[in-house]
């Protein structure tokens, strides 16, 4: 298998400045993709660019914010037609139901479920008319497991794993396979900040004894986009080091 499996094709990654959305460019740049990626701070994109040039990928930055229904259009219509579309881009801002606010509420919704719902409604279409594509939403093993601080963070990726197995279902004749990816705990500056210094005690829940790394589930991506699955559609893939099967 070329490790160019995906020259000559277009990818967009949402959220892509740091973390998983960060090593997932890098990696589909990797094999051979031209990767656009978004993210709010134009500091941090274009670091995310500089690794991808390193990797001998090309890679553009677009400011956008996926909580922002005008930036969510405006970001469709500047990269237009994608061959592979991954909806990574997330906030998790963890609180037990009752200390939970509106606002917060509103937000991670508005980013997690809102804007990943109109992005991919925005350049699906084409996807459509070419019979081809592949969109991968980055889920959390969160959406099947209850957690006290959770709530709405898990909520939202329940939903986000509705909407793949249906646009699986409504894309699925037109050739456009949609999946979704379930990390577990994965070691992130965000995830470590999150959980502070019980992040590495998530390694004695896990069957595999350690927690995964950003790259594992950059991985898990790329073999999504590309044609090796080319009969995966509808799944929910959990990458969590087994933590599902305990």
């Amino acid at each position: 298998m070329s490790t160019k499996e995906l020259a000559g094709k277009k990818a967009l990654v949402t959220g892509a400045t740091s973390g998983i959305g960060r090593a997932i460019a890098v990696r589909l740049a990797e094999a051979g993709a031209t990767v656009y990626l978004t993210g709010r701070r134009a500091e941090l994109g274009k670091e995310t660019v500089e690794l991808v040039e390193k990797a001998g990928g090309t890679g553009h930055f677009v400011v956008s914010d996926v909580g922002n229904l005008d930036d969510v259009r405006k970001l469709a219509q500047e990269v237009g037609e994608v061959d592979v579309l991954v909806n990574n881009a997330g906030i998790f801002p963890f609180a037990p139901t009752t200390e939970q606010s509106v606002e917060t509420y509103d937000q991670v919704f508005d980013v997690n479920v809102r804007g990943t719902y109109f992005l991919t409604a925005a350049l699906a279409p084409a996807m459509v008319s070419k019979k081809k594509g592949a969109i991968i939403n980055i889920s959390s093993i969160g959406a099947d497991v209850g957690n006290p601080v959770t709530s709405v963070y898990s909520a939202s990726k329940a939903a986000m794993d509705a909407l793949t197995r249906s646009w699986a279902v409504e894309f699925g004749a037109h050739g456009v396979r949609v999946n979704s990816v379930a990390p577990g705990p994965i070691r992130t500056d965000a995830a470590v900040t999150q959980a502070g210094e019980v992040f590495e005690e998530f390694s004695n829940q896990l069957p595999l004894a350690r927690v995964g790394e950003p790259e594992e589930i950059a991985d898990v991506v790329l073999f999504l986009a590309s044609d090796r699955s080319s009969f995966v559609t509808g799944t929910v893939l959990a990458a969590d080091g087994g933590y599902l099967a305990s």
